[in-house]
């Protein structure tokens, strides 16, 4: 398996005119995520894409799998951040990108997608669900009960003791220090982010007034780049606090959030439960499955603080070549087989058969004739 970092933006000339190379009729392959032969075509090529780091773990399963059943296909996955791998796909520098939030409409209507052929939609799938783990280092500590409110006081700079009393309030019993807070947040464009701020926006506006934004609009606490970088930073720290990938949370202590008149702490189920709860938006393209998540929800079992991550394609390319890698490489991802991996291997929750029926027609679309 080859997962490498490629050049970034100022390369992007250089990696749209690598050849992705077209089918290799007359061999066998292996069905989406299975080790058993059949009877379709195999492909052969190098597929380049890039995006949220929050799916390089996923990326690895599914590119294990792809590249197993299709001996001559390398996947090339940059994962330097949601809004880098969308302008990159944007431009023609990738075949398909990662990210943390789907495009917004307003994006779809002002943007010109080279990757794609003229006129052509493009398709968003929710590929990979996962619960933003709230990660803290606080000596004598692993679990804390926090609300919206709280969190969003915290993040914002406004709650900036351990010992405070909105934090004590729904910790009883917990020894709390009289300890500065130190938030750590992404210092890069991050969907990550995205779906953190847009959390606190719905479910804590009074308190988190900065609204739902990709990069952190707050002065105070720590930037660090990437996942890896604030995961490292709360490690390093004492005091810290910050949100990553629940992939990620290792042995850091994590909060529960509270959900109702509960405090739901992160699990693949609930940020599942979520999704569930949730509507897709109203979107003009077939293949545009954009989740309108309901951050406010009171279901039972739901954790809020969840992120989607879609894989990003055409329906069309500009470049043939590509279709057939992009169209196969997507089936691997939403296969059954697909999803088990990535939930071994990450942490997330499986798509459901519902979002798995809507996906395939919508990978169905892609043009590989």
């Amino acid at each position: 398996m080859k997962i490498s970092r490629i050049a970034r933006i100022g390369a992007i000339g250089v990696i749209a005119a690598i050849a992705l190379a077209g089918c290799a009729a007359n061999e066998t392959s292996s069905p989406a995520g299975s080790d058993q032969p059949s009877t379709g075509p195999e492909l052969s090529g190098n597929l380049i894409g890039g995006g949220a780091t929050s799916q390089e773990v996923a990326i690895a399963a599914w590119t294990k799998a792809f590249q197993g059943a299709n001996s001559g296909v390398t996947v090339d996955y940059d994962p330097q951040g949601s809004g880098a791998g969308r302008e990159s796909f944007a431009a023609g520098g990738f075949a398909f990108a990662g990210s943390d939030r789907a495009f917004k409409t307003d994006e779809l209507s002002s943007m010109t997608f080279k990757t794609c052929a003229a006129d052509s939609p493009i398709i968003e799938i929710p590929a990979y669900i996962s619960p933003i783990a709230i990660i803290f280092n606080l000596d004598g500590v692993d679990k804390l009960n926090l609300d919206a409110d709280t969190l969003a006081g915290i993040f914002a700079g406004t709650i900036t003791k351990w010992n405070d009393p909105k934090i004590a309030a729904t910790n009883e019993g917990v020894k709390l220090p009289d300890l500065a807070i130190n938030p750590v947040h992404r210092a890069d464009k991050s969907g990550t982010t995205g779906n953190f701020t847009d959390y606190l926006s719905a479910a804590a506006g009074s308190v988190w007034t900065h609204g739902s934004v990709e990069e952190w609009p707050v002065q105070s606490g720590e930037a660090a780049q990437g996942t890896s970088g604030v995961v490292q930073a709360v490690e390093g720290g004492k005091g810290t606090i910050g949100y990553a990938d629940a992939s990620r949370a290792g042995k850091l202590g994590t909060v529960s959030v509270k959900v109702g008149d509960k405090f739901v702490p992160y699990s693949p189920e609930a940020a599942a439960a979520i999704v569930e709860h949730s509507p897709l938006e109203t979107r003009d393209g077939k293949g545009d499955l954009a989740v309108a998540l309901d951050r406010t929800s009171t279901k039972d079992g739901v954790y809020p603080v969840v992120l989607v991550s879609y894989l990003i394609g055409c329906e069309t390319y500009a470049d043939p070549a590509q279709a057939a890698l992009v169209k196969g490489f997507f089936n691997e991802a939403i296969s059954p087989e697909g999803q088990k991996a990535a939930a071994e291997a990450a942490g997330s929750a499986p798509i459901s058969d519902s979002i798995r029926t809507k996906a395939q027609a919508a990978i169905d679309l892609i043009v590989t004739k």
